[in-house]
């Protein structure tokens, strides 16, 4: 027999997501089964898979310690080396820099060296994680970027900050989500753009379609000048919902695609591009984030405003394109 106490970074999740985490290598039918037969119980009694636990909570496992532990897996941390400046941190969240060609999370080709991998090594050497301790709860980060777009990064350190922070993007304006693009074209005033795509899984790539569309997804982006030469222009681009290749799939329909985006830009400029400054992906930096409106237990960021420079490839290509 085991016994679990639900502490903090447990709380208010399902009882059937909690042990699919917890039991990671049992097949979910054996849950579910489990708690049918009443061999899984919360505070000493029967209970529901839907259940919703609470912190204090005492879950009672009728298994062998043997058996939970073939079950459970080892959780553990690579040792990999930092590649990610840190824009700000507190007990709560870490919003980091992350560098173009680092993925956020693994695929079957890269594994270990993820920017997750990496913060949760990084936290785990700070000493505010150690996987031994937590039951299921591993720091994560609550919205992505391109593997070929850097900026800004938010990761929870605990489990209610994740929750809270999953619930503010979804209210879309709660946090403000901004970047700093270089487009092909002459753009000579603000847009509020809004369109429908869907995603071609074979191609990796999305495509505008219209509203009818029953697999379509809504997207919304506004994006203003910043500075231009009549053939190029800086912009800042506001994120407004969150979608596979929006910004990128929303400019290039709008006429103004990235320079240096290989799936939805103009090829033959893109060669130009690389040739005279090297550069082999889009130009896209998320550069800051508004804490708008902030709940608890992250109240205390209402109004804050965090920001990224942008890589020095970058600066050196706007510096060259803008100078007169």
């Amino acid at each position: 027999m085991i016994e679990i106490k639900i502490s903090e970074n447990e709380e208010n999740q399902r009882l059937d997501k909690f042990l699919r985490k917890y039991l990671s290598n049992a097949p979910l039918s054996f849950i579910y089964r489990m708690v049918r037969k009443k061999n899984i119980k919360l505070n000493g009694k029967k209970t529901e898979i839907q259940k919703i636990l609470k912190n204090g909570d005492i879950l009672t496992l009728y298994l062998s310690e043997k058996d939970v532990e073939q079950m459970k897996g080892q959780k553990t941390v690579q040792n990999i080396k930092k590649n990610f400046k840190i824009a700000y941190e507190d007990e709560n969240i870490i919003v980091v820099e992350k560098p173009k060609g680092l993925l956020i999370h693994g695929t079957e080709h890269e594994k270990k060296d993820t920017l997750v991998n990496q913060v949760v090594a990084y936290l785990y050497q700070k000493g505010e994680y150690d996987p031994k301790v937590e039951k299921t709860f591993t720091p994560a980060a609550v919205h992505r970027l391109d593997r070929n777009t850097s900026g800004l990064v938010i990761f929870g350190k605990n489990y209610k900050s994740i929750q809270t922070l999953n619930a503010m993007i979804r209210n879309k304006n709660d946090i403000r989500k901004f970047y700093i693009a270089m487009v092909s074209g002459n753009v000579i005033k603000s847009m509020h753009i809004k369109g429908n795509i869907i995603k071609n899984e074979e191609k990796n790539k999305v495509v505008l379609v219209s509203k009818e569309n029953a697999d379509a997804k809504e997207i919304e982006t506004i994006f203003k000048p910043l500075i231009g030469n009549g053939k190029y222009t800086l912009i800042e681009v506001e994120l407004i919902t969150g979608r596979t290749h929006q910004i990128r799939a929303h400019l290039a329909d709008s006429g103004f695609p990235l320079i240096g985006d290989e799936k939805y830009g103009n090829h033959r400029l893109n060669e130009k591009i690389r040739e005279e400054f090297g550069l082999t992906s889009q130009y896209l930096h998320a550069y800051k984030l508004i804490f708008e409106n902030s709940d608890e237990p992250l109240s205390y960021l209402q109004g804050k405003e965090i920001y990224s420079e942008l890589p020095k490839q970058l600066t050196e290509i706007k510096e060259k394109l803008f100078t007169k």
